[in-house]
């Protein structure tokens, strides 16, 4: 059995996407149409702006997903495979979980290019500048991290943003009670612990005003019932439901990426390859880390694809 996955916030960069559109016509045809949705050139910013300017969480989520999508559909063509002959299941980090909907056909391109382009925005704003923080924690269990944190909501928000992997937990919130948490966490055992260079407090309690803005979104559009199987970031588990889809996007603005227990699934179900597409090896990494007997194949560039045409 096969998994389909997409990449989350944090694996973008200049660049991303441009060899596949030059090369291929399919991948060209989803960042135009991306480009429209949003009604501005949005692969301007992804192939000639800044570094700043690519990962501002309003362009870094469509963007990330025109590449997802992009390296899916010359995957698909190379083969002349359709999702269903590809995967057994799909999923994504985060706003990845939108691509998987996307190339599941739960929703448009051009429906996922406006909600995430949204998100972003809703995101960002949900929290002024400056007060908000994230950190990862390096080298310590999920358990002691809540123990952690528990200890510091006196200061604050503090939640478990992503449980990425045994040993890799993020931390979301208040930057008084993250900052309190990274100084505790030394003394339990954490190998590192370093604030990220995000803009915002993702998938925490202080993103509930981004929800909001999500679940009207969220509720005027039609979902379909997925090509195959969706794994949800909030439960972990599969899901065809539309109904359920759509609650699990909605529950994920300000819930835990449970990541490393969708690979515990994956694990528990026998797959056997993990597919990455679009920018970056990040989660074909954590694969092959926590999976047994498991493959990985990651298809961003059109070398990639080179063994296959």
């Amino acid at each position: 059995m096969n998994f389909i996955v997409f990449p989350g916030q944090g694996s973008q960069k200049i660049g991303m996407g441009k060899k596949l559109a030059d090369n291929f016509k399919v991948a060209k045809e989803v960042f135009e149409e991306v480009n429209d949705a949003l009604n501005f050139n949005l692969t301007k910013i992804i192939w000639e702006g800044s570094d700043n300017e690519v990962s501002l969480t309003s362009n870094a989520q469509p963007a990330l997903m025109a590449c997802g999508v992009a390296a899916f559909r010359v995957l698909s063509k190379i083969r002349n495979k359709n999702i269903t002959q590809l995967a057994d299941f799909t999923c994504g980090h985060s706003l990845g979980e939108y691509t998987a909907m996307t190339v599941s056909e739960v929703f448009s391109l051009k429906d996922c290019a406006t909600l995430l382009r949204l998100r972003g925005e809703a995101m960002q704003k949900a929290v002024p500048v400056g007060k908000g923080a994230m950190a990862a924690l390096i080298g310590i269990n999920i358990n002691k991290t809540k123990e952690i944190i528990q200890n510091v909501q006196i200061l604050g928000v503090c939640d478990v943003g992503n449980d990425n992997a045994d040993g890799q937990v993020v931390i979301s919130g208040d930057i008084k009670a993250v900052e309190k948490a990274i100084e505790l966490s030394k003394n339990s055992g954490v190998k590192r612990a370093v604030l990220l260079p995000v803009s915002a407090p993702f998938h925490c309690r202080l993103m509930e005003p981004a929800g909001v803005i999500m679940e009207e979104a969220l509720n005027n559009l039609d979902f379909k019932v997925p090509k195959i199987p969706i794994i949800s970031n909030v439960s972990a588990s599969d899901h065809t439901n539309p109904t359920e889809l759509k609650k699990n996007l909605i529950n994920q603005v300000t819930g835990t990426v449970r990541w490393r227990e969708t690979m515990q699934f994956a694990n528990n179900i026998g797959i056997k390859k993990i597919i990455e597409l679009g920018s970056g090896k990040v989660l074909t990494g954590i694969a092959k880390r926590m999976l047994n007997n498991v493959s990985t194949e990651c298809f961003e560039n059109p070398e990639d694809f080179e063994n296959l045409i």
